[in-house]
């Protein structure tokens, strides 16, 4: 375990660094598809593109502008994390009741305020989901990173499967799917919490 311990490190690193990225990436278009009608089929359009693009092919694309590593692993990451972000993102402030828009703006207040202290707020908890759902998939694609030279839990996976070793296979596959359980019941928790403390309760 203590020498896998850089590894699952290193996985996680890669993935949050990614998920953070998207994540303000994601909530800002999400915003602007809900701010500028004419965008959001586009913008939602392109997301759902990038989804069904096969992860090899995006990664070797990706190769071609940042080469092998890292960086190319967490710029794939980024794009097929972007899908749920946004579309939560969307949803959540389509779903704000009319009513209190109308009360915000009898307040006086300008979109941007609107935004932060009515439309955010009730809008958290569904992000939060978005956000989640995208960690817990990230992990897994992570994982394929091995082949364009990062680092993470896809070298002992894909050495195990070069010198046909479960062991070695598992040793890598295990964590990650610990991982992806125990992030997912935290924020699962904590997307409650949020509900419970959302403004509409």
């Amino acid at each position: 375990m203590s020498n896998l311990t850089p590894l699952i490190i290193e996985h996680l690193l890669i993935v949050l660094a990614a998920v953070a990225i998207s994540a303000v990436i994601g909530v800002s278009l999400g915003i602007l598809s809900y701010w500028v009608r004419p965008l959001d089929k586009i913008i939602l359009w392109v997301a759902e593109i990038i989804q069904t693009i096969p992860t090899l092919a995006l990664l070797a694309m990706l190769m071609i502008l940042f080469g092998l590593g890292n960086i190319t692993i967490i710029a794939g990451l980024v794009l097929y994390a972007l899908m749920p972000i946004i579309r939560n993102t969307y949803i959540g402030l389509e779903a704000i009741p009319a009513h209190l828009k109308d009360a915000a703006r009898g307040m006086g207040m300008s979109k941007p305020q609107q935004l932060i202290k009515i439309e955010i707020p009730f809008s958290l908890p569904l992000i939060f989901s978005g956000i989640k759902i995208a960690l817990v998939n990230s992990l897994s694609i992570a994982v394929m990173g091995v082949l364009i030279g990062a680092g993470g839990l896809g070298y002992p996976i894909y050495r195990g499967i070069q010198t046909n070793s479960l062991e070695r296979i598992l040793s890598g596959a295990i964590p990650v799917v610990l991982m992806a359980m125990i992030l997912d019941y935290l924020m699962t928790k904590m997307e409650k919490w949020m509900v419970r403390k959302s403004p509409q309760n």
